[in-house]
């Protein structure tokens, strides 16, 4: 199958990442995580504006009472403006670094976010619109891309270091996450699974880091397609769009380190381009409304 792929922004992102569609605005929020900004992206204008420099932001969400849910390398912060922001947890929490990497909401209005370290062992974080914060998952190399199906019976979160894509049990009364199974275990030759989402029939498409492609799983976590880019470096994915059937891709330009030493995949080119760019993709397939934070800004 051929596909219309298109770039929209071209910024040479040192590390092009989060990408989260407002449905209400009908705009892209995505971060260079590594410069420590953050861009708004308007189709019906194609400008891609810079909208924060300062802390790195890993991850974020659409927050439901205003503005956004930022996972950084300082905390979790509300965020309007770099002039109007909150802290919801800054520094630690049980003497544990706050340093977020990729991050999402969960259906009750919950932030779901995954710290990483690049010499240490990191954890997934709940955090409750109720303020309570809990560790869902542990021992995790690098915490990547998360999505819940459908149907909200199951909820997939991605861990680069072992290149899996995890699939648990969701409770969707309860929104208790249980019963770990491996979903999908790429090869050293297949490139590293990083960002995801979910689409509207419940597959799953998965930024294949190294291999320069966004693969879409069934929920047995079966290859359905993949999708070349001509950026060995693709990090994350997110449907937009009116009907929600484009699928907009980021990449990273930076090329000392990422992945950790040793972990490039057989396959990785080092001559070929690597990436910066957000691309977009006409689909004939629909994805579904990411879910939004239901944080209170404090008085």
């Amino acid at each position: 199958m051929k596909y219309e792929i298109e770039v929209v922004a071209n910024i040479a992102a040192f590390v092009g990442e989060a990408p989260v569609w407002d449905w209400r605005l009908n705009i892209l929020y995505w971060t260079d995580i590594r410069r420590g900004r953050m861009y708004q992206f308007d189709p019906a204008t194609r400008e891609n504006r810079k909208i924060h420099e300062g802390i790195f932001v890993g991850g974020l969400a659409v927050n439901r009472p205003g503005g956004l849910t930022l996972g950084t390398w300082e905390g979790v912060q509300l965020w309007r403006s770099d002039d109007d922001t909150a802290w919801l947890e800054h520094g630690h929490i049980g003497g544990h670094p706050l340093q977020f990497n990729d991050c999402t909401a969960g259906p009750d209005g919950s932030f779901y976010a995954g710290t990483y370290f690049d010499d240490g062992i990191g954890k997934l974080f709940r955090f409750r619109p109720s303020g309570h914060a809990e560790v869902v998952a542990e021992d995790l190399g690098i915490s990547n891309g998360m999505g819940f199906s459908p149907d909200l019976s199951t909820f997939y979160h991605t861990e680069s270091i072992s290149r899996t894509i995890y699939r648990y049990d969701y409770d969707a009364t309860n929104h208790v996450i249980s019963n770990r199974h491996t979903l999908v275990k790429l090869g050293d030759d297949e490139g590293i699974p990083d960002g995801m989402t979910i689409d509207a029939d419940g597959f799953i498409w998965s930024a294949n880091y190294g291999g320069g492609a966004v693969i879409r799983f069934d929920p047995d976590g079966k290859e359905e397609r993949r999708i070349r880019f001509g950026a060995t470096q693709t990090s994350s994915v997110m449907f937009g769009g009116e009907d929600l059937s484009d699928l907009y891709v980021t990449s990273i330009a930076r090329g000392d380190g990422l992945p950790p030493s040793g972990l490039e995949p057989k396959i990785y080119d080092f001559s070929a381009h690597r990436g910066g760019e957000l691309f977009r993709v006409k689909l004939d397939v629909q994805g579904k409304r990411e879910f939004e934070t239901e944080f209170l800004w404090p008085q």
